[in-house]
């Protein structure tokens, strides 16, 4: 069985308990998605299925390979298409099968994959947090990066140098968070806590094994 899913993140709320606890959930508008491909050990070296998340409106242009590409699944196209692997090869989903949001229960552990949002370009002091100097006045040196290197060696800037530069927008995963609630009639996902990227974007649901 597949144990992953697409959805789109609707935004966040809260959920009380009968005790009167309050938890801070992400609501995920998760599937319905589509089998469209099954990759293979013998095939593509792994395990996978890709599936395509079926909307509302169905995409407006697609290009003759993925035309083709859908034709030979049989389903119909899809905008947003996303790999999921599978623990064994000898599971029993095949193309043309649908996922729902059924897949997940209630107490389930997921993480989430997302991009975060993008921030434009961005000073070191927002990107990652660097004290500055002191603000004093004729100091001189209030938001400046300083010393980014030796001249004398290795005289160039090494790799990976914490400086300015565009901030968010990468891809994130969020581990081990809570399923709160399931909704299968209108498929929604309540989950614990916040996962990456603003309203409106897609993210990928997977069930934490073990």
């Amino acid at each position: 069985m597949v144990n992953g899913i697409i959805g789109k993140k609707v935004g966040m709320t809260q959920v009380f308990a009968d005790d009167g606890t309050v938890t801070a959930v992400t609501v995920i508008k998760a599937g319905p998605c589509v089998v469209v491909q099954k990759k293979t050990v013998n095939s593509d070296g792994y395990d996978a299925v890709q599936l395509g998340l079926v909307e509302d409106k169905s995409p407006r242009k697609i290009n003759k390979p993925m035309e083709g590409h859908f034709k030979r699944a049989g389903v119909p196209p899809t905008r947003i298409l996303r790999e999921i692997r599978l623990e064994t090869a000898e599971d029993s989903t095949s193309v043309g099968d649908k996922v729902l949001v059924d897949v997940f229960r209630e107490n389930d552990l997921v993480d989430v994959v997302g991009r975060s949002k993008g921030r434009g370009f961005a000073g070191f002091v927002k990107r990652h947090g660097f004290g500055g100097g002191r603000a004093t006045h004729g100091s001189m040196f209030h938001r400046a990066p300083g010393s980014i290197g030796a001249s004398a060696f290795p005289s160039r800037v090494i790799k990976g140098t914490r400086m300015a530069g565009h901030m968010g927008n990468a891809q994130k995963t969020t581990q081990n968070l809570l399923v709160v609630s399931v909704d299968s009639e209108r498929n929604l996902l309540m989950i614990r806590g916040a996962v990456p990227g603003p309203n409106g974007a897609y993210v990928v649901i997977k069930k934490v094994q073990g």
